[in-house]
């Protein structure tokens, strides 16, 4: 299937911002608790693959910073087969099709194309753009007071919430994916990172343009798509690393030294309403210590 890329329009709607920052490494696992892996994949979107963030890697079109978590948590387990196969803008079918770049239309191949009968370690972040979890932040933006503008909170308690019925819908293709995988490298450790935590409970208009209704609507939606996560991929016999607890409090109105999250406009290296490279630091030491809990 060929679709084109999101990430690309998404990161046009808002401001880029340009500056310099240092990053660091995770520290490795304690020999006695460093997990043992020969062949680690990265599937996903740009919550995985860091667009924006120094230094990007060679290939422009997907966004990838070579210190996003997927890079990290390789470094930090001393893997030395890793390949990188995640692409902003991915939505689900991009694993298994091929995704079209936003500006050159160039062609990306299927992520899948990058798992190996050897593969034993592979890690997925992916559906947010399947469900518009990012045209949803940007529709909840507002610049003006109420009642001026529009909430993107839904309002009519007697019809369906459409997000709530897309993600739910959605649902089954989590199991899909690791049925996917398992068929491709059956020997693989499967883990799913999931969502971290956007926007605290009423936001903090003005400072993060969103009422407080629609910063809390929106986040209560990245609580769904990681509960549903969980739920699926566990019963396929995966595992699902939580984000959204470790990052409560270094939300987009966080301080910006406290901030992991970017908001509408980045005081980060990064593109508008995703991690930063705190956030991946992360991310990364998450998933480090889930490997090494299970080790």
């Amino acid at each position: 299937m060929r679709r084109s890329s999101m990430w690309g329009r998404a990161a046009a709607a808002t401001v880029a911002v340009v500056a310099a920052t240092a990053g660091s490494a995770v520290a490795p696992a304690p020999a006695s608790a460093q997990p043992s892996y020969n062949s680690y994949v990265a599937l996903g979107d740009s919550f995985v693959a860091g667009p924006g963030i120094p230094p990007q890697g060679s290939d422009p079109e997907c966004g990838r910073s070579a210190v996003n978590y997927p890079s990290l948590v390789a470094e930090a387990i001393g893997v030395g087969d890793f390949v990188d196969a995640s692409c902003g803008g991915a939505v689900s079918e991009d694993l298994r099709g091929t995704q079209v770049a936003a500006i050159t239309r160039a062609d990306i191949a299927p992520q899948y194309d990058a798992l190996r009968p050897d593969t034993d370690l592979v890690t997925v972040g992916i559906g947010g753009n399947d469900i518009g979890l990012v045209q949803l932040a940007i529709s909840c933006i507002n610049f003006a007071s109420p009642p001026q503008g529009r909430s993107c909170a839904k309002g009519d308690p007697d019809r369906p919430d459409s997000y709530d019925v897309a993600i739910d819908a959605f649902a089954p293709t989590y199991t899909t994916i690791v049925e996917e995988i398992q068929a491709r490298s059956p020997h693989a450790d499967i883990l799913f990172v999931g969502y971290p935590t956007g926007i605290r409970d009423g936001g903090c208009f003005p400072e993060q343009q969103m009422w407080p209704q629609d910063a809390t609507y929106l986040q209560s939606k990245i609580d769904r798509l990681n509960t549903v996560m969980a739920e699926q991929v566990v019963g396929a016999g995966a595992r699902f690393v939580d984000l959204r607890t470790s990052t409560i409090g270094h939300d987009a109105c966080a301080t910006p030294e406290q901030r992991w999250m970017e908001g509408i406009l980045p005081t980060s290296p990064g593109i508008p309403l995703h991690p930063n490279a705190a956030g991946h630091r992360n991310a990364a030491e998450q998933v480090v210590g889930a490997l090494s809990a299970n080790d």
